[in-house]
């Protein structure tokens, strides 16, 4: 993830290199399990066998170590999703192909999604680098329903925004029933659902 502004805020990095890179990685997956409060430099030393002083030394405060963890876990989701919209031409093939990525998020990565939403609701610059997240986040999907209007594909009922906004909102909505156990993240007739809604939205031509 890129430390520049136009990428949203971020925590100042310390020294450490590919070591500290492969430590932020495992402090994602103990945040994932523990949860943002129930997470201490202890814990995350006992999960990756380096001492707390030198995860002092990484992150500087426990604060920093975990905002950064949520960032990393994040940003990566956002990757995903540009990287699987790049290999599909064909707009509705796209926007199909990041419905489901999006709809089968795995357990662990809605959970830091939760946890990262709590933390940015209590503070300011997480808050913000949760809005540049949520834009980028939206992008791919906006991107391909933009070329499905230019092709022709796509004969809008509503306006393509407002559209985007409630296909990525449906995602979302399954972050807590899945985290609850309430219900899988591979359910079908939800996508069904979902997918048809988008279609008919959209004016899709086949």
């Amino acid at each position: 993830m890129s430390t520049e502004r136009a990428t949203g805020p971020t925590r100042t990095r310390r020294a450490g290199g590919a070591r500290r890179a492969l430590v932020l990685d495992q402090v994602v997956e103990v945040l994932a399990g523990r949860g943002y409060a129930g997470t201490r430099f202890s814990d995350v030393s006992q999960a990756t066998g380096v001492a707390v002083s030198t995860l002092q030394g990484y992150f500087g405060s426990r604060e920093d170590m975990l905002i950064e963890a949520l960032q990393r876990s994040t940003s990566g989701e956002v990757a995903a999703l540009r990287e699987l919209a790049a290999g599909r031409t064909d707009p509705w093939e796209r926007l199909v192909a990041l419905v489901e990525r999006g709809l089968a998020t795995e357990v662990p990565v809605w959970r830091t999604l939760m946890e990262f939403w709590t933390a940015a609701a209590h503070d300011a610059e997480l808050c913000e680098h949760a809005g540049v997240l949520a834009t980028r986040y939206r992008e791919p999907f906006a991107e391909a329903v933009r070329a499905g209007v230019g092709s022709g594909a796509f004969t809008p009922r509503f306006e393509a925004a407002a559209i985007v906004d409630v296909a990525v909102a449906a995602m979302d909505g399954l972050l807590y029933p899945v985290v609850l156990d309430h219900r899988a993240s591979t359910d079908r007739a939800y996508r069904e659902v979902v997918l048809a809604q988008l279609a008919y939205a959209l004016g899709r031509n086949p």
